[in-house]
């Protein structure tokens, strides 16, 4: 009987776990006896996967409890070097996680063992001394985005652009029917999204400015509806309590674990940069992007930068597409302009329709189906 084929996969939290079971589910559709091993959360579990460490021991934010953790993530990444290796897979793949798995790929692929790195680092952004160790650790990167892929081939480092899961799941509406909509709405009260970030620090930073904003945009237009989507029950904790410090004219409706929802109840969005820019422009929704961090934080940042732009879609687009205002740039009075803008002007909302429908086509292409092409591909039959 013909040994299964034997797939070895570290995830290190929840969004590399439902990437990871898309990928299976591909995978064994294209061969059915696979067995499939390594670090994984629940849904991969649900698959068949075999985990041998919680992915929650992975799941770590933060300088400080990195630090905290340092030991037991080391011990974690040699047990699994040693299982791996003994076990023999024939490909590893890393979701995400770069910290603990770029070390583990290089070990792997200095055992002689396949290595795929799927999600890239934004070592195209910053940081870009580190394509050199990716290069020693990787066989194969697989990318979300096409200028990471082009970043890669520059590099000499092999590499398919697969496109991206959230655009494959986020729905396509033809630009003819949203421009009609857009033309056809005769919603007086308009709804603004306000997005200020998933982490503790964000919204503290973010939190006050953007409803003072949206205080300012209700006094312009007369009225507006605000409603905030937050990731979890500690960030509804920390807006509530920001609003309560407010004197605040209109009604905020939050919505936990309801982002897609908010942003489709939405006539434009105020978000921090991040993934929600580009969940943000796959729903079709003009934005305005504003962020603000510590000085010296920035300075850093800053000085090892390597892209102009911090949104996604600008950065696809490589154009000032949509508003970003940064540091002191992010004001009341700058941004209260800026979204009555996104708000109210009907030829700024067509051309980002356009421009947003043509992404999605390049983004929407069944990521999870290219992936599991791109890997079968380095398989040794």
């Amino acid at each position: 009987m013909e040994r299964p084929l034997r797939i070895a996969i570290v995830a290190g939290e929840a969004s590399g776990d439902t990437l990871g079971a898309g990928l299976m589910e591909s995978l064994l559709k294209r061969h059915p006896n696979i067995e499939f091993a390594g670090i994984g959360g629940e849904s991969m579990i649900s698959h068949g996967f075999q985990s041998l460490f919680p992915i929650e021991r992975l799941s770590v934010m933060g300088f400080s409890e990195v630090i905290g953790r340092l030991f037991e993530l080391i011990c974690i990444r040699k047990a699994l070097r040693r299982w791996v290796i003994d076990w023999q897979p024939d490909v590893f793949i890393g979701i995400d996680a770069p910290d603990f798995n770029l070390d583990l790929e290089l070990a792997l692929k200095n055992a002689g063992i396949t290595t795929v790195h799927y999600v890239s680092p934004s070592v195209w952004a910053w940081r870009q001394g580190r394509i050199k160790k990716i290069k020693k650790a990787v066989n194969h990167m697989l990318t979300f985005l096409p200028f990471e892929a082009d970043f890669y081939r520059q590099h000499q480092v092999p590499v398919s652009f697969i496109g991206h899961t959230l655009a494959d799941k986020l729905p396509q509406k033809p630009l003819a029917e949203l421009l009609k909509q857009a033309e056809n709405s005769t919603q007086v009260t308009k709804t603004l999204a306000v997005l200020p970030g998933s982490r503790s620090s964000e919204v503290e930073k973010l939190g006050t400015l953007f409803l003072q904003v949206a205080e300012a945009v209700k006094q312009e237009l007369g009225s507006l509806n605000v409603v905030i989507p937050t990731p979890n029950r500690a960030r509804t904790e920390q807006v509530r309590a920001i609003i309560a410090n407010q004197n605040l004219n209109f009604n905020v409706e939050i919505l936990e674990k309801q982002s897609d929802e908010a942003l489709r109840r939405a006539d434009a969005v105020l978000v921090a940069s991040g993934t929600a820019t580009l969940q943000t422009m796959l729903l079709k929704k003009p934005m305005v992007v504003a962020y603000k961090m510590s000085a010296v934080s920035f300075k850093i940042i800053s000085s090892l930068a390597k892209t102009k732009w911090v949104s996604l879609p600008n950065i696809l687009e490589q154009d000032d597409w949509i508003p970003e205002r940064l540091q002191e740039q992010a004001t009341v009075e700058q941004l209260k302009s800026d979204v009555i803008a996104a708000l109210t002007d009907s030829t700024q909302r067509a051309e980002f329709l356009k421009k947003a429908c043509y992404w999605h086509d390049q983004l929407a292409l069944n990521a999870d189906d290219q992936a599991a092409a791109a890997v079968m591909s380095l398989i040794k039959k």
